[in-house]
C-alpha cells in the first residue's frame, strides 16, 4: 500500500507539469496573435481617442467667510436688558466649508446658472431636473483641511469653463446676500426686524403726543423725569422677556443664563412698581403724560435696536460678503481629457486578457471534442442553447 502511494504522488505532480507544459503550449502556438492582437486594438483605441472632442477643465480656489469675534460683544454685554438677544439667534457654524459646497449644489443656485447661460440649449436637455444632474457632473467640489473650497469645471470650450467657474462665486455671492448664514448676518437679519418694528411703534406713539398739544398745567407737572425712568424700565423689560423667549428655544429652565435672566427681568419689574407710583399720570394729570410716557418707551426701544443693527452691519461687512477668491479660474491651456496615452494602454491590457482567455477556451473545447464522452456533453450543451433561444430546428 505504501508502494502504491509513493508511485501516486509522482504521477500527480507529473500530470500537473504537463498541464502547465500544455498551457505554455497553447501560448506559444498562439503567440503571434496574443502580441499582434491587443497592439493593433491599442492602436485602434490610440485613433479613435483622437476623434474624442477634448474636455477641459478650470479650477478656482476661494476661502469662504469665516467666523469672527463680534465686535458688539462688549456692548451687548454693557446692556444687561440686552445682552443675549442676538445668541438666542445664532447658531454657531461648525464647518463652513462643507456649508457652502452645499449651497453651491443648492437648486436656486443651479437653476441661477442654467438661465445665465442657457444650459438647457447647451446640453440639449428636455428638463431641467436633467440639465442639473449634467451640470452637478461636470462640476467637482471639495475642501481642503486648510479650509480652501476647490471647485473644477469641465467643458469641451475652455473660455466657457472659466466663465462658468467664475460665475458659481458670483451667484453663491448674491445666495449669501438673501441668507442669514454668519454670525453677523443673523445678528443683522434679527435686529433689523425689531429696528422695523421699533420704528413703526415710535412713528404712532409721536403722532399720538401731538396731537394732545402742550398746555402750561401739563408743563407744570413736569413729567418728563418720572416718566422717561417708566418708559425706559418698561423698555427694559420687553427686551428682556425677548431674550427669554429666545434662549428658551436652547436651554432649559434650569440653565442658569435663564434663571439669571428671569432675576433680572423680576428685579426690572419691581423697579418699574415703585416707579409707577410715582409716575404723575396716577395722580390724574393730562392725556399728554400717557402719551409722552409711550412715545418715550418706542423711542428708548428704537435707539437700543438701533444701536445693535449698526454694530451688525459693521460685523457683516467684515466677514459676511467676503468670500476671497484665492485663485480666479482662467482657459485652461491644456486639455484633461481624453488622456489618449491611458485609453491605449487599458484597451491593450484588455484585449490581451480576453485574447488570452479565448485562446485557453478554444483550446479546451477543441481537446473535449477528441473525447467521445466530451463530445456528446458539448452536442448536448449545443442543443439545450439552440433551444432556449428558438434556434431548434432552423439552419
Amino acid at each position: 500500500m505504501n508502494d502504491s502511494v509513493t508511485n501516486a504522488t509522482p504521477l500527480a505532480e507529473t500530470d500537473d507539469e504537463i498541464s502547465l507544459l500544455d498551457l505554455l503550449q497553447v501560448v506559444a502556438d498562439n503567440l503571434r496573435l496574443l502580441i499582434l492582437g491587443p497592439l493593433a486594438v491599442g492602436l485602434a483605441a490610440l485613433g479613435i481617442s483622437f476623434a474624442i472632442p477634448p474636455t477641459f477643465t478650470a479650477k478656482t480656489l476661494f476661502l469662504p467667510p469665516q467666523q469672527q469675534q463680534s465686535s458688539a460683544s462688549a456692548l451687548i454685554q454693557s446692556l444687561g436688558s440686552m445682552g443675549g438677544l442676538a445668541g438666542a439667534a445664532i447658531g454657531g457654524i461648525k464647518n463652513p466649508a462643507d456649508q457652502y459646497i452645499a449651497f453651491m449644489k443648492t437648486a436656486s443656485l443651479q437653476d441661477a446658472l442654467i438661465e445665465r447661460f442657457k444650459l438647457q440649449e447647451r446640453y440639449e436637455t428636455k428638463f431641467k431636473v436633467d440639465t442639473r444632474k449634467q451640470l452637478l457632473d461636470n462640476t467637482k467640489l471639495a475642501s481642503g483641511k486648510d479650509g480652501i473650497i476647490t471647485l473644477e469645471f469641465d467643458d469641451k470650450d475652455a473660455k466657457f469653463a472659466a466663465e462658468v467657474a467664475n460665475a458659481y462665486i458670483d451667484e453663491l455671492r448674491r445666495l449669501m446676500t438673501r441668507l442669514a448664514v454668519t454670525e453677523a448676518q443673523m445678528r443683522r437679519q434679527f435686529f433689523e426686524g425689531k429696528l422695523k418694528e421699533a420704528k413703526e411703534s415710535l412713528t404712532v406713539a409721536d403722532q399720538a403726543l401731538r396731537s394732545t398739544g402742550i398746555n402750561s398745567s401739563t408743563l407744570k407737572s413736569s413729567p418728563a423725569a418720572a416718566v422717561e425712568v417708566v418708559a425706559r424700565l418698561r423698555a427694559g423689560i420687553t427686551a428682556q422677556e425677548i431674550k427669554i423667549a429666545n434662549m428658551r428655544g436652547f436651554l432649559t429652565e434650569s440653565a442658569p443664563d435663564i434663571k439669571q435672566a428671569l432675576n433680572e427681568l423680576s428685579v426690572l419689574r419691581d423697579q418699574l412698581a415703585r416707579a409707577e407710583k410715582d409716575d404723575p399720570q396716577s395722580r390724574g394729570d393730562d392725556n399728554y403724560i400717557a402719551r409722552f410716557r409711550a412715545y418715550k418707551y418706542s423711542e428708548t426701544l428704537y435707539e437700543l435696536f438701533a444701536k445693535q443693527y449698526e454694530l451688525a452691519r459693521v460685523d457683516e461687512a467684515r466677514e459676511g460678503a467676503v468670500i476671497q477668491v484665492v485663485d480666479p479660474a482662467t482657459p485652461p491651456e491644456k486639455k484633461a481629457k481624453p488622456k489618449k496615452a491611458l485609453i491605449a494602454v487599458i484597451a491593450t491590457l484588455a484585449a490581451g486578457f480576453l485574447l488570452l482567455l479565448w485562446v485557453f477556451v478554444r483550446q479546451a473545447v477543441r481537446s473535449a471534442g477528441q473525447n467521445s464522452e466530451s463530445a456528446a456533453k458539448i452536442q448536448g450543451l449545443r442543443t439545450a442553447t439552440r433551444r432556449a433561444l428558438g434556434l431548434q430546428g432552423r439552419g
